[in-house]
C-alpha cells in the first residue's frame, strides 16, 4: 500500500478526521493506533487484511471527496520524501499502481493510492514515463487507431484499441506516452480519462464501480448518481455526447483490464470518443484494434537500462562504458521492461556496482526471479497475477512447457509432455491468448519468454518434472531411433515405409525441425532420473549431427553421455559416447582434444575386448594423425583397424577405413596407392548400400585422378559425387565436390569452367551454412587464371617421402593382393 496519503493525514492534512482515519486504519489491521506509517501500510497489503482496508475505504472517500485543502500538497510532498523523483519512475511495471487512485486537482496530477477502496478517475493523464523507449511501430499503430481524421479514409475507424501482452511487458507506459501524442495533436479537447480496473487483483473493479469513478471525473455529483448499472451507462453515454458538443472528443484509458465485461459497459455512445485499453489478454470480443506487445528488442533494452541509470544520476555512464555487458543483462532480463527497470534499480542503489557483477548475480543464480525484486516491484509477483487466475489444466500445461526442451516446442511434443494422445488445443489457446504463450517460428510450434519459462519451472514439483519430462525422452527416443534407421545404410533394402517415416527425406526434415530440442533433451543425461534414455537418444542422433555438420551440438551432446555412462559404470556406453566425441572435436578441427577422445575410446574398447569398436577407434585416429602429417603412424592405425574389422566381417566400416586411407596417401605423393584404396571404398559402399558416402568416396576419387592428371576421368568422377549430393541434399558435398571440379577444369587449362564451378560452390556453402569457405571459394574464382596450374598443391605437405613411407595395405581385387 502507497504511504503517502497516510503520510499526508498523520501529519494534519484533513485535520482531526484524517489522523483519526489513520487511527481507524492501524486498528482495522491489528495495530495500535500509535504505530507507524510504514507498519500500517505494510500490514495492509497483506492480502487477509484486504477486506478491511476495502471497508476503511469506502469510510473514508468522503474525507477525501472533500478534498480538504492543502491535502493535494501534503501528498506530493509525501511521495517526493518517499521515492525523490517519483514523478518518472513509476514507469517499468506490467502498468502504473493507481489502484483506487484519486488525482486530487487536475494541476497537480498527485498519484494518491487507496488500496481496495473506490476507485476514482483521473480528469487527466498520470505522469508521463519518464523512461520510455522503443516501441515506435506500435505507437505508430495507436496513434492510427486513436486519429479522429482516420474514419473518412477507412470503412471505419476503430472505437477501441486494445495493447495486450505480457505482465511487465510495459503495457500502461505505451498507452500513456499514446495518449501524450494524441492529446497533444489536440485530437481530444474533452479531455483523457484514465481508470485502472486491477482486473488480475483479487477484486477486479466492477463495471458498476468503474462507471461511479468516470461520472465522478465527468463531474457528476455523487448525489446524481442512478442506482443501477444500466441507468448509470446511459447517463455516462449521454454526458460523454453532451461533452463531445461543449468541447469535443474525449479519450477513455481502461488500464489493467482482464475481460471484455469490464470494458463494454464504458464504452462511448458516438463515434467520435475513442477507448484505449491495456490488457495481459487479447481481448479480441471487443472489436478492437489490436496491438500486440512482445520483448523490446536489443537496441531499445540498451537504451532503457541507459536511460534509467541517467534518469537517477546523469552522470552514470555504466551502460555506456560497458554495452556489450549491458547487453548481456538486458538478455538475462529477457529484454522485459520491468525486468530491466529493476535491474537498474538495483544498480542504481550502489552507484559503485560494475554491470558485469550484477550480470554474474544473475547468470548463476538458481531462480533469476529471485534477484529481480528491488523490494517495490517484482517479476515473480506481475506473473503470479496472471498465473493464479489460471484453471488448473492451463496452469498445469503452463508448468511443463517451462520443462520442454529447446527454445520452442512442437504440438507433437506438447502431446508427449501432458501424456495424452492429442494437443491441449483449447488450454494452449487460452495460455496465448493471455500472453503467457506465445507462437513459435511456424504454426504448431509454441515458445515461451525466457523469464515465464524461469517461473513456469519454479511452480514444477520434482515429481511432477520428472514424469513430464520422461515421457518427452520415450516420446524423442521412439522417433530419433526411426529416422536414424532411414539414415543409415540398407545393404540396396528398398525403403522402409511403415513407422512415423516413409522416407530418408522425412526423417531429416523431421530431425531439422526437432534438433534443438533434440540436443536439449539428450543433455538431460546430466540428471540421473533421465539418464539412461538421455544416453540412447544422444547415440541415436549422432549419424544426424554429423550429416548436417551440427558439431558443436554433438559435443555437447556426447560430453552429456560419456559423464553419465561413466557414473553409471558402463564402459561400452561410454566407449562408443568417447568416440562419438572424437568425430565431432575433429569436425570442428580440435584436432588435440579429438585425438584424446578416440584413444580413450580406443582404450576403453580393448580393456572391453571389443574389436569391433577398437577398429572404429583406431581408424579414428589415423585420420587425425594423418591431418597433422603423421604418415607412418596414420598407415599403421588403418592397417590395424583394416585387420580387425576384417576379422568382424564390417564390411561397411571397412570400406571407411579405405577412403581414409586413401586421403593420406594422396596428400603424401602415393596417388595410385591412394587410387586403388579409393575403388576397394567405392565397391564395399556399392556393396553395403552407403549412397551417401560413396558419394564422398567419388568425391576423393575425382581429387586424385586430377592429381594423377587425368582430367576426363576426375570430371565424371566429380559429376557423379554431385549426382549422389543432389539426390541427398547433401549442400556442403555438393560444395566441395564443385570447387573440386572447379580445380579440375583448371588443370585442364578451361579458366572460364573453372571460375563458373568456384562460383557455383561459393553459393552451394553459402546455403550449407559455411561461409567462410563461401567466401574461399570466390576468392579462388577471382584469381583463377586463363592458363593451366597443373597439378593442385597437396593440402599439407608429407611429413617423409613416399619411398621412405611404410607400405599401405593392399585393397581387395588390387593386383598383387589375395583379398578376402
Amino acid at each position: 500500500m502507497e504511504a503517502a496519503l497516510l503520510t499526508a493525514l498523520a501529519e494534519g492534512a484533513g485535520g482531526d478526521a484524517g489522523r483519526r482515519a489513520v487511527e481507524e486504519l492501524a486498528r482495522a489491521v491489528g495495530l495500535g493506533a500509535g504505530a507507524s506509517v510504514r507498519d500500517i501500510a505494510k500490514a495492509a497489503a497483506e492480502p487477509e487484511r484486504w477486506e478491511d482496508v476495502r471497508e476503511w475505504g469506502e469510510a473514508v472517500a468522503g474525507l477525501l471527496a472533500a478534498e480538504p485543502p492543502g491535502l493535494a500538497g501534503a501528498v506530493a510532498r509525501a511521495v517526493e520524501r518517499s521515492a525523490p523523483g517519483g514523478g518518472t519512475s513509476w514507469y517499468g511495471g506490467d502498468h502504473a499502481d493507481f489502484r483506487g487512485g484519486v488525482f486530487l486537482r487536475e494541476v497537480i496530477g498527485v498519484q494518491v493510492v487507496v488500496q481496495g477502496g473506490v476507485p476514482e478517475a483521473s480528469a487527466g493523464l498520470p505522469p508521463r514515463p519518464g523512461g520510455f523507449t522503443g516501441r515506435e511501430r506500435e505507437t505508430g499503430d495507436l496513434l492510427r487507431a486513436l486519429d479522429p481524421a482516420g474514419a473518412p479514409s477507412e470503412s471505419a475507424a476503430p472505437l477501441v484499441a486494445a495493447v495486450s501482452g505480457l505482465g511487465g511487458i510495459g503495457k500502461t507506459a505505451l498507452a500513456v506516452e499514446a495518449a501524450y501524442r494524441a492529446r497533444e495533436k489536440g485530437w481530444f479537447p474533452g479531455g483523457v480519462l484514465f481508470l485502472d480496473l486491477h482486473g488480475y487483483d483479487p477484486e477486479p473493479v466492477t463495471a458498476d464501480r468503474g462507471l461511479r469513478a468516470l461520472l465522478h471525473a465527468l463531474g457528476t455529483p455523487p448525489e446524481h448518481l442512478p442506482t443501477t448499472t444500466d441507468e448509470r451507462a446511459a447517463l455516462y453515454r449521454s454526458t460523454l455526447a453532451a461533452r463531445a458538443r461543449e468541447h469535443g472528443a474525449v479519450l477513455v484509458l481502461a488500464d489493467n483490464a482482464s475481460s471484455p465485461d469490464q470494458v463494454r459497459p464504458l464504452l462511448p455512445g458516438g463515434s467520435r470518443h475513442r477507448v484505449l485499453v491495456t490488457s495481459r489478454d487479447r481481448l479480441p470480443q471487443l472489436g478492437a484494434r489490436l496491438v500486440p506487445l512482445d520483448q523490446l528488442g536489443v537496441s531499445e533494452a540498451y537504451e532503457l537500462l541507459d536511460r534509467a541509470l541517467r534518469i537517477a544520476d546523469p552522470e552514470d555512464s555504466r551502460v555506456a562504458d560497458d554495452p556489450g555487458t549491458a547487453e548481456r543483462l538486458a538478455g538475462l532480463c529477457g529484454h522485459l521492461p520491468l525486468a530491466l527497470q529493476i535491474a537498474a534499480a538495483l544498480l542504481g542503489e550502489d552507484p559503485g556496482r560494475p554491470v558485469a557483477e550484477l550480470v554474474a548475480e544473475l547468470a548463476e543464480a538458481r531462480d533469476r526471479l529471485d534477484h529481480l525484486d528491488d523490494g517495490e516491484r517484482s517479476v515473480r509477483a506481475a506473473f503470479e497475477l496472471s498465473y493464479r487466475r489460471l484453471p488448473s489444466e492451463q496452469a498445469r500445461l503452463l508448468r511443463l512447457l517451462a520443462l520442454a526442451p529447446g527454445p520452442e516446442v512442437s504440438d507433437e511434443v506438447v502431446t508427449a509432455l501432458i501424456g495424452d494422445d492429442r494437443p491441449p488445443v483449447r488450454a494452449r489457446n487460452a495460455l496465448a491468448r493471455a500472453h503467457l504463450v506465445e507462437r513459435g517460428r511456424a504454426r504448431g510450434w509454441w515458445r515461451l519468454h525466457d523469464l515465464v519459462r524461469v517461473f513456469g519451472a519454479g511452480e514444477v514439483t520434482r515429481e511432477e518434472g520428472d514424469t513430464a519430462r520422461s515421457r518427452v525422452l520415450r516420446h524423442y527416443l521412439e522417433r530419433a531411433l526411426a529416422a536414424d534407421a532411414h539414415l543409415k545404410p540398407r545393404s540396396g533394402e528398398a525403403p522402409q515405409e511403415t513407422g512415423p517415416f516413409r522416407s530418408r527425406e522425412e526423417a531429416l526434415a523431421w530431425f531439422d525441425a526437432e534438433r534443438a530440442g533434440l540436443v536439449a533433451a539428450a543433455r538431460w543425461a546430466s540428471d540421473r532420473h533421465p539418464a539412461a534414455d538421455a544416453v540412447r537418444l544422444a547415440a541415436a542422433l549422432g549419424e544426424y549431427l554429423d550429416w548436417r555438420r551440427c558439431f558443436d551440438d554433438a559435443v555437447a551432446v556426447c560430453g552429456a553421455a560419456c559423464a553419465a555412462a561413466r557414473r553409471a559404470g558402463d564402459e561400452a556406453v561410454e566407449a562408443a559416447a568417447w568416440n562419438r566425441m572424437g568425430t565431432a572435436l575433429r569436425g570442428n578441427r580440435r584436432l588435440r582434444e579429438a585425438y584424446d577422445a578416440h584413444r580413450r575410446a580406443r582404450d576403453l574398447y580393448r580393456a572391453l575386448g571389443h574389436d569391433n569398436g577398437r577398429a572404429m577407434a583406431e581408424s579414428n585416429l589415423g585420420a587425425i594423425l594423418g591431418d597433422v602429417g603423421q604418415i607412418d603412424e596414420a598407415v599403421d592405425a588403418f592397417q590395424l583397424a583394416l585387420g580387425l574389422f576384417r576379422g568382424a566381417g564390417d564390411r561397411h566400416s571397412e570400406a571407411g577405413v579405405w577412403n581414409n586411407l586413401a586421403l593420406i596417401l594422396r596428400k603424401s605423393g602415393r596417388v595410385d596407392e591412394a587410387l586403388d584404396a579409393l575403388r576397394a571404398a567405392l565397391d564395399l559402399y556399392r556393396e553395403t548400400g552407403d549412397r551417401p558416402r560413396e558419394g564422398r568416396a567419388w568425391h576423393n576419387y575425382g581429387v586424385a585422378l586430377n592429381a594423377r592428371g587425368r582430367t576426363t576421368e576426375a570430371v565424371t568422377a566429380c559429376l557423379n559425387s554431385l549426382d549422389i549430393c543432389a539426390e541427398f541434399e547433401d549442400w556442403h558435398g555438393s560444395a566441395r565436390t564443385l570447387y573440386a571440379l572447379g580445380l579440375v577444369h583448371e588443370t585442364a587449362g578451361d579458366a572460364e569452367r573453372a571460375r563458373a564451378r568456384m562460383t557455383q560452390a561459393a553459393d552451394a556453402y553459402e546455403r550449407a551454412g559455411s561461409p567462410k569457405e563461401a567466401e574461399q571459394a570466390r576468392r579462388a574464382a577471382r584469381i583463377t587464371g586463363p592458363a593451366p596450374t597443373g597439378t593442385p598443391t597437396p593440402d599439407a605437405p608429407p611429413a617423409r617421402t613416399a619411398g621412405s613411407a611404410p607400405r599401405a595395405p593392399r585393397p581387395p581385387g588390387a593386383p598383387g593382393s589375395a583379398g578376402p
